[in-house]
């Protein structure tokens, strides 16, 4: 426990210098208002500063404090349009649509923007303490995934993904292939094959999942707000007057975000999972143990659990990946894959040794990843009320400036105008596929899990000469089965019983 403290003394050293303090700052404002912008992410606003830290001889340790903060308030960013307009800034907030939007048509807008604020800040605590206490356990434990592991793991996401289909089951299915079908458009990585480009060059690169969140979230839900005006019926938003959450709230939602800031911390650890997985497993998870006690809970309509179950996973997800860069030098997510480049510039490569060669660097990024996420929250909370504004926007103006602002954000993806073409088209089809009922979360998941589905089954069999019992040749992947096993088949089991006991009480 003393070395503990005596590394964190060294990295509180070293965040609490004026100038850490300052870069942390401008990367937590920075990171939110990539967030706040569909289509950036992320992974572009770590990208775009690198040279720009570079370029100004920043030491390592405050470059990398400057990149995480951006990561991190990226995290914060992407639930303000989530919430206020049903547009996810970035990957990971796609959850926080389903419970977040309803709450915003309901008035709840500043109370749903200071509550995920909140379980986002708690998310990252969490994971900053069990940065600091578990990591090299939990380093050993990310190396018991491999290929098949993590293709299990996938299954099991989608498995979780039947607890967010509702009472039919066959649209979230048909939703889920949907998305899984967009995922495998473009040259095979392993084969150099071309699948489903239609002799169109332009399809080669597959479809970005930028172009499929921006149609079917953006474009489509402004074609639903168009049909409502045409047909006479007003998009206006009431307010609320509440700045923020209440104790009763605070309450009603506390164990949710607690059980999901650990579930979060714990699929950030794991390489390339990512704070979408986190999100989508924490979400399904609160809506089964929820309505297992609670049956009329109104997850989907703007239930307050359905919205901090997101937000506290992703932003746990989204620390917890330092875990693997730093002790394992292996990447936990897209963004600190990016930030391990950054890394390089300065003849720095992560892993064990960086614990001893560089201690200020590693402890001082900890403790930087603290003081970024309480600058955040400090920032945030004033500004719900600033945030919530954009809903008293009348709608003619509101329509062609968000279709302006994500039309911006694909365009930047490739420079392209095929781009903006296929936006059209796939708003399209997501309008007509919301009106047949058909939930717009399993197919986006589906295409954000697809690729690394196929990637890691492909490897997986390639490594054993297509043996499929890999599949089930570890303890891990054994465990992970009998879950996804069991996400399907209980629920199903708890709803007869609890029908069967409702049809038995009936006076005959």
């Amino acid at each position: 426990m003393s070395g503990i403290l005596d590394h964190l003394s060294i990295g509180f050293g070293v965040a609490f210098s004026w100038t850490n303090i300052l870069v942390a700052a401008i990367g937590s404002f920075f990171g939110t208002m990539v967030g706040v912008l569909p289509g950036l992410g992320p992974i572009n606003g770590v990208a775009m500063l690198i040279p720009i830290a570079f370029a100004m001889n920043l030491p390592p340790e405050t470059a990398l404090i400057l990149l995480a903060a951006v990561y991190v308030g990226a995290e914060y960013g992407g639930r303000i349009t989530s919430i206020l307009l049903n547009v996810p800034g970035e990957a990971s907030a796609i959850m926080t649509t389903l419970d977040g939007y309803p709450l915003a048509r309901q008035g709840l807008a500043n109370v749903a923007l200071s509550l995920s604020a909140w379980s986002a800040f708690f998310g990252a605590l969490v994971s900053v303490v069990g940065i600091i206490l578990l990591a090299p356990m939990l380093a050993k434990w990310a190396l018991a995934f491999g290929p098949a592991e993590y293709f299990v793991l996938m299954i099991f996401a989608f498995c979780c993904l039947t607890s967010l289909l509702g009472k039919q089951p066959v649209k979230g299915v048909l939703a889920a292939m949907i998305g899984l079908s967009i995922s495998v458009i473009g040259v095979d990585a392993n084969s150099g094959v071309y699948r489903y480009t239609f002799e169109s060059v332009h399809l080669a690169d597959g479809i970005d999942f930028v172009v499929v969140v921006i149609a079917l979230f953006a474009v489509s839900e402004m074609l639903e707000m168009l049909e409502k005006v045409m047909a006479g019926h007003s998009v206006e938003v009431k307010s609320s007057g509440r700045k923020l959450f209440n104790l009763k709230e605070l309450a009603f939602t506390w164990w949710s975000v607690v059980r999901s800031a650990f579930v979060g911390f714990g699929v950030g650890v794991l390489p390339g999972a990512g704070a979408s997985v986190a999100a989508a497993v924490a979400y399904s998870q609160e809506k089964r143990i929820i309505e297992a006690k609670d049956p009329d809970a109104k997850f989907g309509r703007g239930d307050m659990r359905g919205l901090v179950a997101p937000e506290a996973a992703a932003t746990a997800s989204a620390i917890g990946s330092f875990v693997p860069m730093l002790t394992l030098g292996v990447p936990g997510s897209g963004t600190t894959a990016v930030m391990m480049g950054a890394l390089t510039l300065y003849n720095i490569t992560p892993g064990p040794v960086l614990f001893e060669s560089k201690p200020e660097l590693v402890w001082g990024l900890i403790a930087s990843l603290f003081v970024a996420n309480v600058l955040l929250f400090i920032m945030n909370v004033p500004m719900v009320r600033v945030f919530s504004k954009v809903l008293s926007v009348p709608g003619w103006l509101m329509v062609p400036g968000i279709l302006c602002i994500s039309y911006i954000g694909v365009y930047a993806i490739n420079a392209g105008t095929f781009d903006l073409l296929l936006v059209v088209g796939i708003g399209a089809l997501g309008y007509l596929l919301r009106k047949f009922g058909v939930p717009m979360a399993p197919l986006v998941l589906g295409v954000v899990l697809g690729n690394m589905m196929e990637q890691n089954l492909r490897r997986a069999l390639s490594i054993t000469d297509g043996n499929v019992s890999v599949l089930f040749g570890s303890p891990v992947a054994i465990a992970l089965w009998t879950a996804a096993a069991a996400v399907v088949i209980v629920p199903q089991v708890l709803r007869r019983m609890r029908r069967a006991k409702r049809v038995a009480a009936e006076p005959v």
